[in-house]
């Protein structure tokens, strides 16, 4: 059996939590540190660094759900790894003043915890779902499991911040304890019993997991897709860091307006995701492969878009078009995430985790070293262009990774319409 409709939302509820926990980590304990503790902004950005870099270790657990008995442990495992490290960081926040390095000490452990518990629990989700999801239904299950996870995070966001006010460590510890409790428990509810009612992998002799990685790295398309993974997530990351200050020192908007930007470009993102989920799979418009395709090209040209518009200078219209980038970064996202999951299967039999460990760390890693990139070229050619050149220019960086990325995605993710009837939405392998 494969995985049915209310199946694929309950794994989607898994990744919403995920989601609920790690926006506690990024976002309001960053801003914690930064403002009511007045640290250094360098040691958040330094912590989050760190739970991306633990995350190279998703190989190891992609092979270890593999070789196990059941994924679904790994996942709750991991969740509950996840949830200890988030309330451990938060402990660490109140003895900041009284115990600096006792506290950095421990703030080390917990979001070493939280990347090893993001890998174990995040890496086993997609496993499963790359295994146990009909063909035809991919573009849909990787829509609604992002959808709910963007919701997870927006929702957790939103209401933790109301119980927040007025600030005090302890309201802290009420509000990420409450979080990080109820996402196990939901975790532990969305995903029992499902793996007994699928098939879930083909069961063959394990290899040893270093063996295992030099027979996956042999296959060439496993490795193409990784060297995909990575270019086209840096490209993704590479705007992150850049494009408030952008709109603040080349078209003049207030941090108001910034932030309102940004938004407006997640809404472009859940548009272009729910574009692919409802044409991929409910009309079975294009194939995977396409959607990637387009969705690198979109990108590519908006980005181009957005470094002319600094030419023009305050007048431009940048919201739209950075809601363009934000549409066309969705559509790619969502298809490449349905292309991960058909092309795990492909390849050696039994090794659906490990190859999705492989391309969950090159994600990690892109996310971590796409953000830092675009900063740190920002700060070199400013100085030499000026603000809307400088910026524009790494802008056009950006365009130029997206538009190798799609270059691979044209060599690794092949249409096979021409090769099986199974589905519009296949690869080969299906």
């Amino acid at each position: 059996m494969t995985l049915s409709w209310l199946q694929i939302i309950r794994l989607g509820i898994v990744q919403l939590c995920l989601g609920a926990i790690v926006v506690l980590i990024t976002s309001t304990l960053n801003r914690l540190m930064v403002v009511e503790l007045a640290l250094p902004a360098i040691l958040p950005g330094l912590l989050v660094a760190l739970h991306y870099a633990i995350q190279i270790t998703r190989p190891q657990w992609g092979y270890r759900s593999d070789t196990g008995r059941s994924r679904s442990r790994w996942i709750i495992g991991g969740m509950a790894l996840l949830a200890s490290g988030a309330v451990l960081a938060a402990f660490a926040l109140s003895l900041f003043a009284v115990q600096y390095w006792l506290a950095l000490a421990l703030s080390v452990l917990a979001y070493a915890m939280i990347g090893v518990g993001v890998g174990a629990s995040g890496t086993s989700l997609l496993a499963l779902l790359a295994t146990a999801t009909a063909p035809e239904r991919r573009p849909a299950a990787a829509t609604i499991t992002w959808l709910l996870m963007i919701f997870g995070i927006a929702v957790t966001a939103g209401v933790s911040g109301q119980f927040l006010d007025p600030y005090s460590h302890l309201r802290l510890m009420g509000v990420v304890g409450t979080v990080c409790i109820g996402a196990v428990l939901i975790t532990t509810l969305a995903i029992w019993g499902i793996e007994s009612k699928v098939v879930a992998r083909a069961e063959e002799k394990a290899a040893p997991f270093l063996e295992g990685m030099r027979e996956i790295w042999a296959e060439r398309k496993a490795r193409h897709f990784t060297i995909f993974v990575f270019l086209s997530m840096s490209a993704y990351f590479m705007q992150e860091l850049i494009l408030e200050p952008y709109s603040g020192l080349v078209f003049h908007f207030t941090p108001g307006q910034s932030t309102s930007l940004s938004g407006a470009q997640n809404g472009g993102v859940f548009l272009g995701m729910v574009l692919v989920g409802v044409a991929g799979t409910a009309l079975r418009l294009g194939s995977l492969r396409q959607w990637v395709i387009v969705g690198c090209l979109g990108s590519a040209l908006s980005l181009i878009l957005i470094a002319w518009l600094g030419q023009i200078g305050p007048s431009a219209p940048l919201l739209p078009a950075v809601v363009t980038m934000g549409f066309f970064n969705g559509m790619f996202a969502v298809a490449a995430i349905g292309s991960m999951m058909a092309l795990a299967g492909e390849g050696r039999q039994a090794r659906e985790g490990t190859r999705m460990g492989l391309w969950g760390a090159a994600q990690a890693i892109a996310a971590g070293f796409g953000g830092l990139l675009g900063a740190a070229l920002v700060d070199i050619v400013r100085p030499m262009m000026g603000d809307a050149d400088g910026f524009g220019a790494v802008f056009l960086f950006e365009a130029a990774l997206y538009l190798a990325a799609a270059l691979m995605a044209m060599r690794v993710i092949a249409n096979t319409a021409h090769r099986t009837a199974a589905s519009p939405l296949t690869v080969p392998g299906e």
